[in-house]
């Protein structure tokens, strides 16, 4: 058996090489001169030249950076254009963004993954080159980028998003209940979309699946949520010895676990079991906030503000939904107040037109921060968010910064984003080059 395992998964690496090499080429040396650097941390622009060595940025320079390197050398001019980090978004549902509900339940999972594949390349041609996944049977979708079968950002996978019986993440009819374990499983969790699991060794058992499959972190349901059927926004789910039992099981696999709350009960709570991340938070209290604090606890913060628009939700999930969005100024209020360090995601669910304006989603952040505040967020706050999942992590190097022997995502914007955020709206016309793991999916700039 061992054997066989060995002999198995070195064959499937060959191959995995082999497939994403004859796809995607070989990565060569880039040299971009002559931009308008935004590094992903410093409000403060520099004019210089950035050299890339396979997937790598192997030099920042405001000098001139030599070229003999070779005939395999690509020369960009930047015409002192605005370079930048790829931005990343830190609570995205690549399966589930562009779909109703209904079609993903019931629909055929090769047509949702044709869809989901489709977005992610549109997503990727918006400048999103990372994304952290929060949820849904994805592992597929992220091997295929990776092997180059399509263009797409880097996922770090969640797989399902783990749920108690009741929970977020319980898509079962009612007439499902009581459950009986004689009759399988749910549909969402034979796809891998969602995992229920009761008790602290159900859980554990859970998260386990999720890491044995690839999974950077794990998401727990940790409260009431809008889009769920059960669930009231004010309820706290899991226990906290349940949710220890997933913070165990990511910790002994050198990662961490995030979780769905608002309410300060769900929020605190989680953290006393150990979690590293909060996701949502909108109806916290100061006292919570304070507590995220001296914990050390990541908050990813999304812009959910209403619109007028109510989309598909029912009457009951329309009411908690504007009792959720009565929370986000206070929310993004006291993360200032304390200088907690946001990570930026948009949770687009079920809605194509919101998915494929991720510019537009961006831009609701200047509610509260200035234009470079928000490109921080998306670049390198996010990029501290990946890096805590350690080892576990898919993709080895630095993300969101542009700085020396971080990975080479970049992007190259007809303008100064900093002074000019609403150019990420149009990225067709203003996002000029789009380079991801040191390879060109986009140069209209004229050289």
């Amino acid at each position: 058996m061992t054997i066989f395992r060995t002999t198995f998964f070195t064959t499937f690496g060959i191959l995995f090489w082999l497939v994403s090499t004859s796809l995607f080429g070989q990565k060569k040396t880039i040299l971009i001169n002559n931009v308008e650097i935004f590094n992903g941390k410093d409000q403060a622009t520099i004019r210089g030249n950035v050299l890339i060595e396979g997937n790598v940025i192997s030099k920042v320079s405001n000098a001139p950076i030599p070229t003999n390197r070779g005939t395999n050398v690509q020369i960009i001019d930047g015409k002192g254009k605005f370079l930048m980090p790829g931005l990343i978004d830190a609570h995205y549902h690549a399966m589930f963004a562009n779909l109703s509900q209904i079609a993903l339940l019931t629909g055929n999972l090769g047509f949702v993954n044709l869809v989901a594949g489709k977005s992610a390349e549109a997503l990727l041609m918006r400048g999103f080159t990372s994304i952290r996944d929060l949820g849904g049977p994805v592992f597929g979708l992220k091997q295929a980028i990776d092997a180059g079968i399509i263009a797409g950002p880097r996922i770090w996978p969640s797989g399902a998003f783990i749920s108690q019986t009741g929970g977020h993440g319980d898509f079962r009819l009612p007439n499902d209940v009581p459950s009986d374990p004689s009759n399988g499983l749910s549909y969402a969790e034979r796809i891998n979309a969602a995992a229920i699991a009761d008790t602290p060794d159900g859980v554990r058992l859970k998260a386990r699946e999720q890491l044995m499959l690839g999974a950077s972190q794990i998401k727990l349901m940790a409260g009431g949520g809008v889009s769920s059927i059960y669930d009231p926004l004010d309820v706290t789910q899991y226990t906290e010895a349940e949710i220890r039992a997933a913070v165990e099981a990511a910790e002994n696999w050198g990662t961490y676990v995030t979780v769905h709350a608002y309410t300060p009960r769900a929020i605190q709570q989680a953290i006393r079991a150990g979690v590293r991340c909060i996701d949502h938070g909108q109806l916290i209290d100061e006292e919570t906030v304070k507590i995220m604090v001296e914990n050390g606890v990541f908050w990813s913060l999304q812009p959910f503000v209403d619109e007028g628009d109510k989309g598909v939700l029912s009457p009951e999930s329309r009411a908690k939904q504007l009792e959720m969005y009565q929370g986000t100024d206070t929310a993004f209020e006291l993360a200032k107040k304390y200088k907690m360090k946001i990570a930026y995601g948009t949770d687009v669910l079920f809605d194509a037109k919101k998915a494929a304006q991720p510019g537009v989603q961006l831009l609701k952040m200047k509610r509260w921060f200035s234009n470079a505040e928000i490109l921080q967020m998306a670049t390198s706050n996010n990029g501290e968010l990946l890096a805590l999942s350690g080892k576990r992590s898919p993709y080895t190097g630095k993300l969101g910064v542009i700085e020396e022997g971080a990975l080479a995502d970049l992007l190259i914007i007809d303008g100064n984003l900093i002074q000019n955020l609403e150019l990420i709206t149009e990225p067709e016309k203003n996002l000029l080059l789009i380079i991801k793991d040191g390879l060109v999916y986009k140069n209209i700039l004229k050289q």
